[in-house]
């Protein structure tokens, strides 16, 4: 018996590598991936043979597209020939085809146009037949429109008029307006577009028009943008070209959900979540406003670590919270990978002693300061931090403030490496001792390092003659030689 299902699964694997070339050598396009563990992702057009009238209505009255009612209606009328693609995720089992039929993990339409993905699944795994591969079939099904009238999306009276029902039809129309334009989709599979990226010439069925326009290959976007969802850049997942970047142009859910997984996919939905959850708790509310919503907990603060990002609860240890003069009470340690970190500079847990970078908690000190005495916004940080702590890190800035005036005051910074320079004597011409950069005392230029002096010697620069400051020393101060 365990050498006959040996042999089964065998033949299940011969007879899927066969359907797989047969499948790609006619439909490439229609293959956007495939792993190694029998995952397939199938991306098909709705190709409707010709152009079609599509009348969209809200749910409650797409059942009257035959008898349209007198008053006014949420009714869009449009003329397509193509539908937006059906993005299927399918997993073949070991035993497909002989004993098993494959699994659709997701049925998602672009810009969702189908309402009911479920009927469609339950059509599509009735095509399947004991032995039989099927794939080649739920293609064909899909790209000629048949399964429209399978799950009553065509008119009764007219089998030119497809009955679509949503939400949104002036949205939802204009969205597959503009994808019936600029989806000339076999034209753009067969023609060949250079990636600006990797720099080749590749076939439009191996490519993504983004809407930008602007076109890269599936490879290049597929490793850019899994790059920054791991790293937590989820603004980043965007166009890459340059004019993009710097407007900030980030992909649609649609784009995105047609380049990565689905695992990939939810991360990225729940950083654009978080990054929103952040951005809102982080906006001033006006006192006049009323609306009951709900507020974050001002204790939580997000794991650092880009992979993570998991919120993590200031800790319950009542001692710890009650003697905030320790500097415990920084502590976090995220539950979910572990990582130990301070709560202020969201570092590596440096202990209760060690004071954290400047640069990293005075942003803090700097909301407390613009707070009002006993506004919302310093109770709010208080309560997060810990009273004692917020008015330490006050303290710290005020002095680090004190500090750097007087750094500016009275020393100049080298302009090559930022390295703050004290001169008591001599002249204006230095030489730093960490980068050997050449630079005025008395303006901060960088100096020629061939003829540094010419600084100095030019009629009209602030600097002229100005080699040597001309200054009153004591008698007492000067040193003798004997």
């Amino acid at each position: 018996m365990a050498a006959q299902n040996h042999d089964d699964v065998n033949q299940c694997q011969s007879m899927q590598a066969e359907e797989f070339e047969v499948l790609e050598s006619i439909y490439p396009e229609f293959i956007s991936s495939q792993n190694l563990d029998g995952a397939i992702k199938l991306e098909i057009p709705v190709q409707l043979g010709g152009s079609k009238s599509v009348v969209i209505s809200e749910p409650a009255q797409s059942a009257a597209i035959t008898s349209l009612p007198t008053k006014k209606l949420t009714l869009q009328t449009i003329s397509l020939s193509t539908l937006p693609p059906l993005l299927i995720n399918v997993v073949l089992p070991p035993t497909y085809p002989l004993h098993s039929p494959p699994e659709i993990s997701q049925i998602r339409a672009t810009h969702v146009w189908l309402p009911e993905t479920q009927t469609l699944q339950k059509e599509l795994l009735n095509l399947w037949q004991t032995g039989e591969p099927v794939l080649y079939n739920w293609v064909e099904f899909i790209r000629t429109g048949e399964f429209l009238q399978k799950i009553n999306l065509l008119s009764s009276v007219n089998s030119d008029l497809i009955a679509l029902p949503h939400p949104a039809p002036r949205i939802i129309a204009q969205l597959l307006q503009e994808y019936d334009a600029s989806s000339a989709s076999n034209e753009f599979a067969q023609n060949s577009y250079p990636c600006s990226v990797c720099l080749t010439h590749l076939k439009g069925s191996k490519c993504l028009q983004l809407a930008c326009k602007h076109i890269f290959c599936r490879s290049c976007l597929e490793d850019f943008w899994k790059m920054c969802i791991e790293e937590g850049d989820v603004g980043r997942v965007g166009c890459p070209d340059p004019e993009c970047v710097k407007k900030g142009n980030e992909a649609s859910e649609e784009e995105v959900a047609r380049v990565v997984t689905e695992q990939e996919l939810q991360r990225w939905k729940w950083l654009r979540e978080k990054r929103t959850y952040d951005r809102g708790s982080s906006d001033s509310v006006a006192p006049k406003c009323r609306i009951n919503v709900l507020a974050p907990d001002p204790t939580v603060v997000h794991c650092p670590v880009a992979v993570c990002q998991a919120p993590v609860p200031k800790p319950t240890d009542t001692d710890v919270n009650d003697n905030e003069e320790s500097g415990w009470s920084r502590l976090r340690q995220c539950s979910r990978c572990g990582y130990s970190f301070c709560a202020y500079c969201r570092r590596t847990w440096h202990g209760p002693v060690e004071k954290c970078p400047i640069a990293q908690y005075e942003y803090l000190a700097l909301e407390y300061l613009n707070a009002e005495e006993g506004s919302q916004e310093r109770a709010a940080l208080e309560r997060r931090f810990g009273r004692a702590n917020m008015l330490r890190l006050v303290a710290t800035y005020e002095e680090e403030k004190a500090n750097m005036q007087w750094l500016k005051s009275s020393t100049m910074m080298c302009p090559g490496c930022q390295c703050h320079v004290e001169k008591t004597l001599g002249c204006n011409h230095m030489t730093c001792w960490k980068c050997s950069q050449h630079f005025c005392y008395r303006c901060g230029a960088r100096l020629n390092p061939e003829q540094p002096y010419t600084h100095f010697s030019t009629p009209g620069r602030s600097c002229y003659n100005k080699l040597f400051e001309v200054t009153d020393v004591a008698e007492e101060d000067w040193e003798l030689e004997d």
